[in-house]
């Protein structure tokens, strides 16, 4: 689809616009600078057409480090666009930093539409066209709070895209199976969402596994405010991964960003066929990170734990690591342990494997005459203290859920034993495996 960059100064309303051109609440809107960061892309429709709109942090001209990596994603939104859609303050002169995009998108040779954002009535439209002198061409005024004049905005972009060369000819250029079969119904790409604590080098490792500065990287924490995702082509088929913000204890999550960043992380675990969560290992697994893993695990989605920063530790760090692996996550036993570095690439190469062996048995079906083979062998070797198993039944994947007919309810010690037993029989190691229940009468 072809692609809308939303750019512009901290501030001026990106993030509402964007949300107003998708008629929902996607991108995260408070009323501060500097809230959104990374670039989201996200597919919009208008009269017919649709494109994926780009929102981007602001643009700013400053020597903070944080503030270029901001600005760089900005530019390279610019880059990838076919129409940037500049969003300026309507109701206040053009300011220098205004007048520095201005420039930089003269030199892109992109078209550009501009939009002066937070004029709520006509009374404001005449300062909205101070902002001719920027040479790009007459302002449209908007309101992108209240929708005011947010379709003629539309109607001009949808204008420029037309202009686009149109590269989609099935004689030409080869179809984007990939994409089309993820925004349109089909078999869509395995989603793998990135989790873990603030500033453990999640987005460091997403750019590293996408092989593209995706997200903004910086050493303070919560510089993630959304989930972002991209689509990869791997050896083992398409894989979606999703970069999500850092996740804190909610006694100290605050109102606003912060609060929706949690949301969103959330979200995104629910929405996810395998979690890969990261943490820090120079700092050891602490009860922040079991209560994040018991999240995943709750959301039954497959698991992959990554030890980051493992090349900092010593041989005595490692083993305090590996001691409170077991005592803090004992009841991810069944996930794969990788020791990586996410800054060096030490270990990467071996998620993507972990990931399809473990979304592999995430969608495992069993044969039934199988699955009671197993359950029966399992009862001849120990016998349940009262009770038995009459009939069991694979209900479900994703991940493999079976249930277990019985003549009296079982204790839990011993369902855990068939679960155990049935995870090894089917190899069903890497994903979470759900056991039901069913006593005769019930």
């Amino acid at each position: 689809m072809p692609v809308v960059a939303v750019v512009g100064r901290p501030n001026v309303g990106k993030s509402t616009l964007v949300n107003r051109i998708l008629g929902r609440r996607e991108a995260i809107v408070e009323e501060r600078p500097g809230v959104t960061r990374d670039r989201k892309e996200l597919p919009a429709e208008w009269a017919g057409h649709e494109f994926l709109v780009v929102d981007t942090g602001g643009w700013l001209d400053s020597d903070h480090p944080l503030d270029r990596q901001v600005s760089a994603q900005a530019e390279r939104a610019v880059g990838d666009a076919d129409v940037v859609l500049f969003v300026v303050d309507g109701v206040v002169q053009p300011t220098e930093e205004d007048q520095s995009v201005a420039r930089l998108l003269q030199q892109s040779d992109k078209a550009v539409v501009l939009a002066a954002n937070k004029v709520d009535a006509d009374t404001r439209e005449a300062d909205a066209w101070a902002f001719s002198r920027l040479g790009l061409g007459d302002p449209w005024p908007v309101s992108a709070l209240h929708g005011r004049g947010t379709g003629d905005l539309l109607d001009e972009v949808v204008r420029h895209l037309n202009k686009a060369p149109d590269d989609a000819n099935d004689d030409e250029a080869p179809a984007d199976d990939v994409a089309r079969a993820d925004t349109e119904g089909g078999p869509s790409a395995p989603r793998v969402a990135i989790v873990g604590r603030p500033n453990v080098g999640k987005s460091t490792l997403f750019n590293r596994l996408i092989g593209d500065d995706r997200s903004v990287v910086h050493d303070m924490p919560g510089t993630t405010r959304d989930a972002i995702d991209t689509l990869v082509e791997t050896d083992g088929g398409p894989v979606r991964f999703v970069d999500t913000a850092g996740m804190r204890r909610k006694s100290r999550v605050g109102q606003g960003a912060e609060y929706y960043s949690l949301v969103r992380a959330l979200r995104a675990i629910d929405d996810a066929d395998a979690a890969v969560v990261v943490i820090d290992a120079s700092e050891g697994v602490t009860h922040q990170d079991q209560r994040l893993a018991e999240r995943v695990d709750a959301a039954g989605s497959a698991v992959v734990l990554a030890l980051n920063k493992w090349d900092t530790l010593d041989t005595e760090g490692r083993a305090r690591v590996r001691a409170q692996m077991v005592d803090r996550l004992s009841f991810l036993g069944y996930a794969p342990v990788l020791r990586i570095s996410a800054k060096t690439g030490l270990g990467v190469h071996t998620l993507l494997p972990a990931l399809d062996q473990a979304m592999e048995a995430y969608h495992r079906r069993v044969p039934t005459a199988e699955l009671n083979a197993v359950v029966q062998e399992a009862q001849a070797a120990q016998r349940a203290p009262h009770g038995r198993v009459l009939y069991a039944t694979q209900g479900a994947t994703d991940p493999p859920t079976f249930t277990l007919f019985t003549s009296a309810t079982l204790p839990p010690t011993y369902v855990r034993y068939l679960e155990r037993k049935i995870r090894e029989r089917f190899d069903l190691g890497p994903t979470p495996v759900k056991l039901r229940v069913r006593p005769r009468g019930d």
